[in-house]
């Protein structure tokens, strides 16, 4: 009978718990810190607008950058981790991060300065931080229970992305911009400490295997010699010729669209024309953020066990149907209606990747981690569109109606993709 590492422990008489696990909240942490980053501009979108008179079309456009930057440096840093280690560019990411929220709150502010740290430089740190760096952690870490692992790492994400923003509201009091930002710099700075001081690049490192692999294992490290530039474009020019890639890069730029590229930046906006203050409707965020982990979480174990192809199906539908909704519940309180839209959405919002995290393992194997960061290119191409489309409608229409319903008729197309994926040939271990 095969033993496995965690029942090992357990036969020794030294229950104790995986180091895989320690490995997970750290990066949990990490993502929590860039996930702060990515939420506050829309946040300080109107406090720009008022104090310092740029236009939204041109804060909108910053936000673009900075999303597209998110997507397009991934699958790059997932090869740098693989070449130079996760510790060295996690904790680099985190500093450029700790850098553009000092800078961004100490040079004098200008659409261009606004650019190169907000767009360029936090563009490049939280996209060195993303769900790529959550499955490569995980595929390193973990030989079961991958799902449940990136249902925790992608819960991280969202908290930060949402669950902080009710204390970044309160610090926005009186216009003072500059305060959410330095908040997140703060973080940021924790979270380098962690990733410095427990960090660990593999289950060898610390002398033992993978969650759940059999003992002897190779435990070896496999950092791989070769151009990490040169493997990205390598395994990017295989996955253009699969047509899984692109039914999967399809999916996710309709993901992103409808989410990121949603509450990000108009969410607070939106609630803002209809009388709603910033810190009620940051309070309906962080309920998103809360809610989302457990959806994550749920959709992580849900992973393990049913076909990722029609949980897709069915997180993308009940999506769809949440936001055609919304135009009709907006109002100036906090109503339960509400709330109950916000903790729907939470529960949908990314339980997505897990599933297409599993059916990117099984399509492309060991270069699924760098497959699945040009997938979350797309992703934050439809989110870039997503936050100036609705930046423009806006301005000519008056009004966020016609985005929400746009964004759900692009659920219940993802919804029809996601039904149409071929099956999985060689499913993950369950």
């Amino acid at each position: 009978m095969t033993i496995s590492a965690t029942d090992k422990i357990e036969t020794r008489g030294e229950p104790r718990r995986h180091p895989a696990w320690t490995m997970v909240a750290v990066a949990a942490l990490a993502l929590v810190a860039a996930g702060t980053f990515t939420t506050i501009a829309g946040l300080i979108t109107e406090p720009l607008v008022v104090s310092q008179g740029w236009s939204r079309s041109g804060i909108g456009l910053v936000v673009a950058m900075n999303m597209v930057l998110y997507g397009v440096v991934a699958p790059f840093t997932a090869a740098l981790m693989d070449r130079y280690g996760i510790r060295r560019v996690t904790s680099g990411a985190l500093a450029v991060l700790v850098a553009a929220s000092l800078l961004t709150v100490t040079v004098t502010p200008t659409v261009g300065w606004f650019v190169l740290w907000w767009g360029l430089a936090v563009g490049v740190g939280t996209g060195s931080i993303t769900m790529v760096f959550g499955a490569t952690l995980a595929n390193r870490w973990f030989r079961s229970r991958i799902g449940l692992a990136t249902g925790i790492l992608t819960g991280a994400a969202v908290f930060g992305q949402f669950a902080m923003l009710p204390v970044l509201s309160v610090l926005l009091a009186d216009g003072q911009w500059r305060r959410p930002v330095i908040a997140a710099g703060a973080v940021a700075a924790i979270a380098l400490i962690v990733v410095l001081a427990f960090l660990r690049e593999s289950p060898a490192a610390v002398g033992t295997v993978r969650f759940g692999a059999d003992p002897a294992e190779q435990t070896a490290e496999e950092h791989r010699a070769v151009n990490p530039l040169a493997r990205t474009v390598r395994a990017v020019r295989t996955a253009l010729r699969d047509r899984r890639f692109w039914l999967l890069a399809a999916l996710f730029a309709l993901c992103g669209a409808t989410t990121n590229g949603l509450m990000w930046s108009h969410f607070t906006p939106a609630a803002h024309d209809h009388g709603m203050a910033a810190t009620m409707a940051s309070s309906l965020l962080s309920i998103i953020g809360l809610t989302n982990i457990v959806g994550t979480i749920a959709a992580g174990w849900l992973t393990d066990r049913i076909e990722p192809r029609y949980l897709l199906a069915t997180f993308f539908l009940a999506r769809g149907v949440s936001l055609a909704l919304l135009p009709l519940l907006f109002s100036s309180g906090l109503s339960p209606d509400l709330v109950v839209f916000a903790v729907v959405f939470g529960i949908l919002d990314v339980a997505t990747v897990p599933p297409t995290l599993a059916l990117c393992r099984t399509y492309f194997g060991d270069d699924s981690a760098l497959v699945f960061g040009w997938i979350s290119v797309f992703h934050q191409l439809g989110a870039g569109v997503m936050a100036l489309a609705g930046s423009v409608i806006r301005d000519l229409d008056g009004s966020y109606t016609p985005v929400w319903l746009a964004a759900a008729g692009a659920c219940l197309l993802a919804a029809v993709l996601g039904a149409a994926a071929s099956r999985p040939r060689n499913p993950v271990p369950r």
